[in-house]
């Protein structure tokens, strides 16, 4: 029984560690959900959820790429 209960504690924490850019990237930006079309610069990724990703819980990166989380927020334009 014990074995169970610790299996399901580890579960749950694997299950909310996973897909770091969803749970704390903040909210998904339209710029984020569309893709880039011919000749327009491609989106950045974000390293740092990336990386906790794969080292987590690597299946979350589908979930990252499929809501558009990984990519970086659509960067404002530096006025003078």
């Amino acid at each position: 029984m014990k074995k169970i209960a610790k299996a399901s504690v580890l579960f749950a924490l694997t299950l909310s560690m996973s897909s770091c850019a969803t749970l704390f990237g903040g909210k998904v930006t339209e710029y984020q959900k569309t893709r880039p079309a011919a000749g327009q610069p491609q989106r950045e990724i974000r390293v740092g959820a990336l990386v906790a990703d794969v080292l987590l819980f690597w299946p979350s990166l589908a979930v990252d790429f499929a809501t558009g989380a990984i990519y970086k927020p659509q960067q404002k334009a530096a006025s003078n």
